[in-house]
């Protein structure tokens, strides 16, 4: 359905390729190093990553022709009124997971789909309630799964996710940073 167009995913996401792949989308990545990520201080859960999500989009302008697709997306964990972002060290992922422990926590992920002539975005919502884990087990995940990339400080389709997570609503995908079910329902429409 998108044969006419060169889509470019616009992430470094692993996870985000493995996602847009099991669409059936033929794509390429394309990223801009350095791109601010800061957002206004008054937005709140899902705004935020919308707001990134745009942001990243028009990053991009320069490089779109008439028959280019740009995909961004921004993912955040958003928890007692504060977001959770990558984590700069092993303590600063050990103290977040401790926090999500025997808690629940939204993951909201904003995506941009920008052509010339188009732009949609949306973003989607997901609750994730961890079971309480112990010292051992959060020091075990850290480190050996390395969750630096990771908003939060954890994927869900990793060890940690089947040991730790006792419960979701929402998109499962969208948790692991594409909520595929939305964007394939907003692709049918270019």
């Amino acid at each position: 359905m998108l044969e006419k167009y060169d889509v470019i995913l616009a992430s470094n996401s692993p996870r985000r390729k493995q996602l847009l792949e099991g669409l059936g989308v033929k794509f390429r990545t394309q990223t801009i190093p350095g791109l601010d990520e800061s957002y206004p201080d008054d937005l709140q859960g899902g705004d935020i990553p919308l707001y990134l999500a745009k942001k990243k989009s028009s990053a991009y302008e320069e490089i779109l022709q008439d028959n280019t697709m740009i995909i961004t997306a921004d993912t955040i964990v958003w928890h007692k009124g504060f977001v959770l972002g990558k984590p700069k060290s092993r303590e600063q992922a050990i103290d977040m997971i401790k926090s999500l422990s025997g808690d629940s926590h939204q993951v909201y992920t904003g995506v941009c789909v920008k052509t010339k002539e188009r732009t949609e975005a949306f973003f989607c919502e997901s609750t994730v309630k961890f079971s309480q884990l112990t010292q051992a087990e959060i020091e075990y995940y850290v480190d050996n799964y390395k969750p630096f990339d990771k908003a939060g400080s954890y994927g869900i389709q990793e060890w940690i996710g089947y040991v730790g997570v006792e419960s979701m609503t929402g998109s499962f995908y969208n948790i692991m940073g594409l909520p595929v079910h939305q964007l394939y329902a907003v692709l049918k429409e270019f």
